[in-house]
Parts: C-alpha cells; structure tokens; sequence
C-alpha cells in the first residue's frame, strides 16, 4: 500500500475530528484506520437511539472493569464506540465544556496552552450553536448544537424546586459559568444526532486525499529506530502494514490508546517484560491516571400516571404522538439526550465556590441504557461528583492485540469521593422535598427511604452507582518527566507519535467529556499543521543553504 503522511488510529469523536481538519490541507495524504464498521443504523441516528445501542454489539466495544471493592465488588461496564464516529454516535447527545476552572487546572498541571482562554477559540470554531449570539459560542462550525426540544412538566416543576433551594438559573452552561440550573444541549442536526462522523468526517471523505479503512482493527506500531513510522493492522482476517511520512497519530481512547502503546513497548517496564514484551521506552504512567465520573441514579414514582415517559411508552396514542412530534417539528421526547433538565452545584465539601456535584434529570427511570423502563411512572435525578480523586489503571492483560485490556475502576477509594457523593444524595433529597415538587411523587424507589445514615447512604451508592462512561486520564499530558505526552500531545520517549483523546486529560473535567474531547483535536489539529508547516520552512531553508 501507498503511504500516508499521516495515519489516524480511530474514527472517533477524535479521530473523525482529526481527519477532517488535517485533510483540509490538500497536499497531506491522510489515512484512518477504524476497528468498528459504518454508522449507518437507525439507532445510531435517532437521538433517543442510544437507549439501544450503547450496550449493542454491533456499534459497541464491552469491556468491563475488574471486580472493584469500592463498589461491592462489582465489574463496572465500560462500553466504549466501536464504529465510524466512536463513542460520539452511541453517546447521550450531552453536550457541556466543563467549568472553565477545568482547563486552567490542566495548565497549572503542566499542560502549557491549555487554559480556559487558550482552548475556548477551538471550541467555537468546531461548534455552530442555534441559541443567542455570545462571546462564548461558535456560530459557524462543524459541529451543530441545539436548545432541549422537549417540555415536561414535572422536569418544569424540579427546576422550580432547585432555584427556591437555591440554585440560580442557568441558560447557557457553555457559557460564563456552569453552577445553577437549566436545560441542556444537544448535538443535534434536525432531528438527527449529529456525530464527528456527520458532522466532520463524512463530509471529509470527499477529499480524495482522505482515506477511511472501516474493521480495520490495529495490533501494533511501526518503528525505525526511536520513530514510529507507521502501523501494522487486520483487515478481513488478512495482516497489513502501512506507513507514515510525517506522523502516526492514536485515537483510540482511554482503553485503546494505552493498550496499543503497551503492546508496541512503550509503557511500564515491569508490566512489558512480564509479558515478553521488548521495551522501546519505560513510560510508567501509560495506563495509570484512569478517572471517570461514578454517577448515582435517585428514582420517585410519580404520583400522576402520565407525567412520566414510563407511561407513554406503554401507549401507542402517546407513541404514535411522539413520533410525529418528531418527524414533523423535530421535537419532543426523541430528541432528547441522557439529561433533560439539570445542572451544577456546590455541597459543603465545595472548594472555592466551584460545584462539586453535576446533576441530570429525566421523566423517566431505567436500570440501565438498554433495559425496559419501569412499569411505574419513574422520574430519574442522577448526579455524580465532578473531580473525583480516586485513580484506577488500565494494563494489558497478555500480549493478544485483540484481548480486552485489565480496567482497574477503583471508585471511591479515595476518602473525599465518598463523603461528596454521600452529600450529593442528601442534597436531591432535599430537592425532591422542596414544596414546588414535593406533591408531585409518592415514594423513593432508588435508593428507598430505608437508607437514611451515612453509612447506609454510601452502602446504597457501593450497590447501585454506575459509570456515565466518561473514562479519561490514561496518557495524561504534562511537562514533567513521568508525562505520557507533551503539552502538543507527542508521546514522550519516541518520535513521530502522538495521542489525540480523552486519554491525555490530567484531569478529568467536571462535567460531560465529549465536547472537550471535540476541542482536544481541533486544537490538535492546529498544532500538528502549524509543526508541518515549521518544519517546511526549515527544510526549504536548509536547501537555500546548502545551495549558497
């Protein structure tokens, strides 16, 4: 095969991302090698679709976490996108930056140029948001972002509830702050989800010097001597090699990108040469820094049979309405995410000022994307803590490129996770009982009004929390040594490598990890075409030299 200037290692929120904006430059050749197939299925476009997918085989990697002692002893599932888009087309449609705190936080870890007012111009120009004009937001990007298209009242009367407790109202998350409440937004583009697939990579495809190679599955680096200089690759049971001019560039995410590094020899000493692995570069936190958002789901029955989605998805009239509130307006219940209303907040271990706790309420309930709702008429608040200090790992587990990788989750091990999630319970209990929503539910299903002590609260939460599959931090980004990458994402050690995903985050941010995971690879972008550029000028220079 032919050979790339760059080749990009997943299609997702990333990689799709990545592509399209490195493929606008005509004279690179860009490859993409995705391990998943196409997203061409219904459920993949319909926005509520995710209710299916994201537990579906065809579209979804699941892995699943060791067996966890801080949640009873649980595997937590860990699904992962594994089709054209990756998580960005079976995700819930949330999109949220985070607390503009978040970024400067990176910087003040050593990622140099990434503060709050370094990575807000690469959010607004991969976003085309439909609200107001604002500073803030984007207006001509890629990427369309809409308003909450569906009403509910009970979801009307908890935001009551939540601004007499105190919380003020919020229009635009995305905008000053993210403490108080409000709607939510939406990846939305009419009716339809709109994905990095949709919106940047499909149309990218044109160009004829961007090339997309689907259930492509990448099993190992390429080197000559210290650079990687492409990659090897299984296509239709058949072994491929192909190489990069300029750069390989890893977008497999948080479970994939460590793994392909440990596999290739760059990661933990002691973990590769218990594996026969030859190593290229002892890189100790490859795999280390694991975070993600441990959400707990609190549930009420309603009291009014109607009021919930749990009903009308038992009556054909109320379905029948629904999809044509959708067909025909794009509104209603169908475009909806995995939050309608919600917002952030502060309990009393808050630092600052800044929320610890982000909330997302439905008017609905569910164990779980991908199970029947209840048959009562459920209404869901969940929330999780926003910088939780607990750290877990991902290893490989031997040396079978195709084999799902150790996830260590480790959730609330650490002491302060704990006591933040405990007041997170006691604080929607509070607004569950606030007059403006009180008369609206009967009982509390999830937990249940059994669990009133601490002790009992964090037991509950050990048994029922579960992932919103924000996992992130994997080859965190730094200036120091131990650093998996640089503040430009090159992997430490090695050359002509760099990783382009939620993986590089030093710390999570405190909100939904899609919308920052977009800004990770525009920014990116910019920096690997500026670094093309540079280098041009300075082999055009070299040439005037010689010849003089």
């Amino acid at each position: 095969m032919a050979g790339f200037d760059y080749i990009i290692i997943g299609s997702g929120t990333a990689g799709a991302t990545l592509a399209a904006r490195l493929s606008e430059d005509e004279s690179a050749q860009v490859l993409v090698l995705e391990g998943g197939g196409a997203d061409r299925n219904f459920w993949l476009k319909l926005p509520v679709g995710y209710y299916k997918s994201i537990y579906g085989n065809r579209a979804s990697h699941l892995y699943r976490g060791d067996p966890d002692p801080g949640i009873a002893g649980r595997q937590m599932d860990c699904p992962r996108g594994r089709v054209v888009g990756g998580s960005s087309s079976i995700n819930g449609l949330i999109y949220i930056r985070g607390q503009q705190e978040d970024y400067n936080d990176w910087e003040a870890l050593g990622a140099d140029g990434w503060s709050f007012q370094d990575v807000l111009p690469h959010f607004r120009s991969l976003e085309t948001y439909a609200g107001p004009p604002s500073q803030f937001r984007g207006a001509h990007g890629p990427l369309q972002i809409s308003d909450l298209r569906n009403d509910n009242a009970a979801c009307s009367d908890w935001l009551e509830a939540a601004m007499a407790f105190g919380l003020p109202s919020n229009d635009d998350f995305n905008s000053e702050s993210t403490h108080g409440v409000g709607a939510y937004q939406l990846t939305l583009r009419g009716r339809w989800r709109d994905s990095a697939a949709t919106a940047f990579l499909r149309p990218a495809l044109q160009r004829p010097n961007l090339t997309l190679k689907t259930n492509a599955h990448v099993t190992s680096l390429v080197f000559t001597g210290a650079r990687a200089t492409g990659v090897n690759y299984v296509k239709d049971g058949e072994t491929h090699e192909v190489h990069a001019d300029c750069e390989v560039i890893l977008c497999g995410g948080s479970v994939q990108s460590p793994q392909l590094l440990q596999l290739s020899g760059i990661g933990p000493a002691d973990l590769l040469r218990e594996h026969g692995i030859k190593v290229r570069h002892d890189a100790p936190e490859v795999g280390e820094n694991l975070q993600d958002h441990l959400q707990m789901r609190t549930i009420v029955e309603l009291s009014e049979r109607g009021a919930s989605l749990n009903d009308h998805m038992r009556n054909p009239f109320a379905l029948a309405k629904m999809g044509l509130e959708w067909l025909l307006h794009s509104r209603g219940p169908l475009t909806v995410g995995a939050g309608q209303v919600g917002g952030a907040a502060c309990t009393k271990y808050a630092e600052g000022g800044r929320p610890d706790l982000q909330l997302f309420v439905m008017p609905l309930s569910v164990d779980k994307p991908g199970k029947p709702l209840h048959r009562y008429s459920g209404f869901t608040t969940s929330f999780w803590q926003c910088h939780p200090e607990s750290r877990g790992s991902v290893q490989i587990a031997n040396t079978d490129p195709f084999a799902d990788p150790c996830i260590k989750t480790n959730y609330l091990s650490a002491e302060k996770d704990q006591k933040v999630i405990v007041e997170g319970l006691r604080m929607v209990r509070e607004l569950y009982n606030r007059p403006e929503f009180r008369q609206r539910w009967q009982r509390e299903a999830v937990p249940g009004a059994e669990h009133q002590s601490d002790a009992d609260l964090l037991s509950a939460v050990r048994q029922m929390a579960g992932t919103v599959y924000h996992l992130v931090g994997t080859c965190r980004m730094g200036a120091d040594a131990r650093a998996v990458v640089d503040p430009k994402l090159r992997v430490n050690g090695v050359d002509g490598l760099r990783v382009v995903d939620a993986s590089i985050m030093p710390r999570i941010t405190s909100a939904n990890t899609n919308a920052p995971t977009y800004m990770i690879a525009e920014k990116a972008a910019a920096m690997i075409r500026a670094d093309a550029d540079i280098t041009e000028q300075t082999q055009k220079l070299d040439i005037t030299t010689y010849a003089n």
